[in-house]
């Protein structure tokens, strides 16, 4: 029996200890993956090169290196590429003898609208350097025949669609589906056009809202469809034209419009590239993907013994007061960000690169207030995303100088609070009956159990006047504007970047290279450093952090099975009103209507 137990036990302990040890291999085959990866992309390409820009090339706010199990199942890779080392690397390319031309396919590229009109900038001065692009795709959507109008020569498939119908955006509208359940959303706000919460008070826009909408999805096509006719030889009647009447569809109604230079069938594609590039195999083209490209090159092209940095300063996601910091802007986490930066005597200037929506309030204050003391200290200039609005907006809006994309999404100046009552839902829906015992009237204003009375509703609305006032102060301060003409363009319009400039909420248009040169004009910097805060966790530190994180650990295996239609309507509603899931008293929020995503 001793010798049965010891084999027993012996057994279990093997088990463990090759479990441990496998576990340790796994962590290391992922570190090494990721190493050799890094020196893969270190190497010079050979002179004739091709750089390549697809959908594997995946462009985000910042680099992050992939460390899903799809990852290792799967050719496909979820590493991104940040926008800045993306444009960067464009830039490097114009100059690099290696590189002879850039082939692009557009065919289910992931990048967000405002990214692409920066790629798209830096692909232009690519053009203007002398070098070619080529763009081929299967389909075409707005944006990306967009992003691939600027080539020299676009080439779609014989047997390709383009079904381009202008821009649009949908928002979600759930009264009827709460009154079904008895839960009443009580909105406080201020703003005529400050529709976030709308959809939980209302079954369809009010006139403002759609008023505000209807202006943004226009300033965003006039800005697309007046780079892409500069790009090509037709005007934006004719191409409004084409589009309102639906003239637009099979790869030969874009040639016969010239829209296209020509449409080939894939293997023709491949021939055309073999005579552009002299090579007998389209196999043996020297292609070399941007992402890859980009690591050596920009380590190249930064050598520098210069002691003297600029600081990019991400600011993205939500503004919360607690949460996940690398998926959100926490509010006292980042004003300690903030501080480093302002602590650091070899930092000489930063640009606060902001994409986000908003969130609260409180939060912002954290961070707005560290911003006004870095001001006193060194140059501080804004570079908008994809979203600068609201809470976005309140943080950055002292800057020295802003610089905005013509689809970024902005302004949003207007504060609202939502208080849920689910007594009625509780009652009917539930057969649970709540009351309560108060020391005071109305003790129990914030349980969310039952509808607040008209004192109540007026104290609320005068916390939420109060707010909107600091609110018009702090643009009116930053902006060198009166009170007054900040109220004029507030009242929670959401304006997009084409449109601030004019008034006033912005100041140049540029992306995130154009603000760095300006703050290294504003700093007096001719040679300089690029760091960039808050620094990232290492791709150990993220693997660890899953392994740790028990009900994380699913993102390490996201992207093995197909969303359902439904699981994109549940994204979408959660990036639009996610931030409420956690409320557990009123809190006055600085955000836009809902998160806009244009298609």
């Amino acid at each position: 029996m001793k010798t049965f137990w010891k084999i027993v036990f012996g057994s279990l302990l093997g088990c463990l200890i090759a479990l441990i040890i496998g576990m340790f291999i796994f962590i290391g085959m992922l570190g090494s993956a990721a190493s050799s990866s890094m020196k893969a992309s270190s190497a010079a390409p050979k002179v004739g090169s091709v750089l390549r820009i697809d959908k594997t090339t995946l462009i985000g706010e910042r680099t992050t290196e992939d460390i899903s199990a799809l990852a290792f199942v799967s050719k496909t890779s979820g590493s991104r590429i940040s926008l800045l080392d993306a444009v960067r690397a464009i830039d490097a390319a114009a100059a690099d003898p290696a590189i002879k031309l850039i082939y692009m396919n557009t065919d289910g590229m992931a990048i967000s609208l405002s990214n692409a009109e920066e790629l798209r900038a830096a692909l232009a001065r690519f053009r203007a350097s002398g070098k070619a692009i080529v763009t081929y795709a299967e389909n075409f959507s707005p944006a990306s025949y967009y992003l691939a109008s600027v080539a020299d020569k676009m080439v779609l498939n014989t047997n390709g669609e383009a079904m381009l119908m202008g821009v649009s955006t949908q928002a979600i509208f759930v009264k009827d589906l709460l009154d079904k359940l008895g839960i009443e959303m009580q909105l406080i706000r201020h703003g005529k056009y400050k529709s976030a919460g709308e959809m939980y008070i209302k079954n369809a826009m009010s006139e403002d809202n759609r008023i505000q909408t209807q202006a943004m999805i226009d300033g965003i096509w006039n800005s697309m469809a007046d780079e892409i006719c500069a790009s090509r030889s037709f005007s934006r009647e004719q191409l409004d034209g084409w589009i309102s009447n639906l003239e637009l569809s099979i790869a030969q109604t874009l040639l016969d419009r010239n829209m296209v230079d020509t449409i080939y069938y894939a293997d023709q594609m491949k021939e055309y590239m073999c005579n552009l590039t002299e090579t007998d195999k389209f196999e043996r083209i020297g292609f070399v993907n941007l992402t890859d490209y980009a690591p050596g090159r920009l380590a190249q092209v930064a050598k520098t013994k210069a002691k003297d940095k600029i600081a990019v300063l991400y600011a993205q996601g939500e503004i919360v007061t607690e949460g996940d910091t690398e998926q959100a802007i926490v509010g006292a986490q980042f004003a300690a960000e903030v501080e480093k930066v302002r602590k650091d005597s070899t930092i000489k200037a930063v640009v606060f690169r902001v994409n986000s929506p908003g969130g609260s309030v409180q939060a912002a204050q954290f961070v707005r207030r560290e911003i006004e003391l870095l001001q006193k200290e060194k140059p501080v200039i804004a570079s908008y995303g994809d979203y600068a609005a609201s809470g976005g907006y309140w943080i950055s809006a002292a800057c020295d100088k802003i610089f905005c994309d013509n689809t970024t999404l902005t302004g949003s100046i207007g504060v609202f609070a939502l208080i849920p009552n689910f007594g009625d839902a509780a009652k009917k829906t539930l057969k649970v009956n709540v009351q309560s015992v108060n020391s005071h009237k109305h003790g129990d204003m914030m349980n969310a159990m039952r509808s607040l009375d008209a004192s109540e509703k007026d104290y609320l609305q005068n916390s939420i006047e109060d707010v909107y006032d600091e609110f018009l102060t702090i643009v009116s301060e930053g902006r060198n504007l009166t009170k007054e003409a900040v109220d004029e363009i507030a009242q929670g319009r959401v304006w997009c970047g084409c449109d601030a400039f004019g008034i006033g909420l912005a100041d140049e248009k540029g992306g995130l290279t154009d603000a760095i040169e300006y703050a290294a004009i504003a700093a007096n910097l001719d040679d300089y450093k690029l760091v960039e805060y808050p620094v990232q966790k290492s791709t150990m530190e993220r693997l660890m952090k899953m392994l740790g994180g028990g009900a994380s650990v699913k993102a390490m295996f996201s992207g093995i099975q197909p969303a359902t239609r439904w699981d994109a309507i549940a994204t979408q509603f959660e990036k639009a009103y996610g931030f409420l899931r956690n409320a557990e008293k009123a809190t006055f929020y600085a955000r836009m209507p809902y998160i806009t995503e244009i298609k």
